[in-house]
């Protein structure tokens, strides 16, 4: 059965909203032409996150998100999504959003890169934010 979870590691989360946030994702993965297999979400600490993004990306940088690609299949929507929720409540200060607002912003972002999309070049990440910008208005709540 496809299914969306949420889970913390090491620090105190509660999501809000979480049907809602599921019923919007699984929209936005069938208005992308994807079918949902199944998708975690891990919200953890920069600390967390960093250890992640050294040990399997290389990088030595602070992130928002990181997301791991497990589908066998075209066309299936099957990973894991590690949210820092530090980073997302800074950014939401750097960019004058509310906190919920910024971390749905990356909820769909990690969707978006399992759904193909990339955000290395300036012109990806403007169709990028352009795609964020387009599921974030449709919400609905």
């Amino acid at each position: 059965m496809p299914s969306i979870h949420f889970f913390t590691e090491e620090i105190p989360f509660k999501l809000k909203q979480s049907l809602k946030l599921k019923a919007w994702i699984k929209a936005a993965i069938e208005k992308e032409k994807f079918t949902l297999k199944d998708l975690n979400y891990v919200f953890c600490s920069d600390a967390s996150l960093l250890e992640r993004n050294i040990q399997y990306l290389n990088h030595n940088t602070l992130t928002d998100i990181i997301t791991f690609d497990l589908s066998e299949e075209e066309g299936l929507i099957e990973g894991e999504i590690y949210i820092s929720i530090d980073r997302v409540r800074e950014n939401a200060i750097k960019f004058s959003k509310s906190f919920e607002d910024e971390l749905h912003r990356v909820l769909i972002h990690g969707v978006l890169h399992l759904a193909g999309y990339r955000d290395k070049k300036p012109e990806q990440k403007a169709e990028m934010r352009k795609k964020e910008d387009y599921y974030l208005k449709r919400r609905g709540f």
